[in-house]
């Protein structure tokens, strides 16, 4: 009986208020020192992973950003964070036409790196400002335990792949790099 339990395909939902999603953008220019490099979190999402336990068969992740939900997370003055926030909001994601960001898995590898926990390579579409870059790579370390499922990661995005123009103030001598770092610690819970 157990272990047709073990070879059922098992279901996780994505747990936000038991993870942290941020996104880290650095500056650039001439007077660079003196800007930010802001941390953005990421407070809403939702999705799903689902795996056949021991064997990980059909392992797959699936999950959406509520692009408005994005906010300043590191230590700045209010001034600076409602500027930041309506200029990510309106200028950079632009979040009145496009509202979600999307991952979908299209092949998921896993390797044993003890017990319970494993290194996981996640091949998907990553649809973004309206633009979809296929065959994302990301990389986690899973840790699987009876009532939760928790993967930790970083990866890097260039804006440009999204047609994202990277923000630019003060004539150009101040600007946000074309590349971003999002680092991830998800919770997902069983179905």
């Amino acid at each position: 009986m157990a272990t047709e339990i073990k070879s059922a395909l098992a279901h996780y939902r994505l747990v936000p208020e038991e993870s942290t999603f941020t996104v880290q953008a650095f500056a650039e220019g001439l007077f660079s020192a003196f800007g930010h490099n802001p941390v953005i979190s990421v407070r809403s999402f939702g999705g799903s992973a689902e795996f056949t336990h021991e064997t990980f068969e059909k392992a797959s992740l699936r999950m959406t950003i509520d692009a408005s939900s994005l906010r300043v997370a590191n230590q700045v003055k209010e001034k600076d964070r409602l500027e930041i926030e309506n200029t990510m909001q309106r200028e950079v994601l632009e979040v009145q036409s496009y509202p979600e960001i999307k991952f979908d898995s299209t092949n998921v590898t896993l390797s044993r790196l003890g017990q319970g926990r494993y290194r996981a390579r996640l091949i998907g579409d990553l649809n973004l400002h309206g633009v979809t870059q296929k065959n994302v790579w990301i990389t986690a370390e899973i840790t699987v335990a009876d009532e939760m499922l928790r993967a930790k990661g970083d990866y890097q995005l260039r804006q440009t792949d999204f047609k994202i123009k990277p923000v630019s103030v003060a004539g150009g001598t101040l600007k946000i790099k074309n590349e971003v770092k999002c680092s991830f610690d998800i919770c997902a819970r069983p179905q």
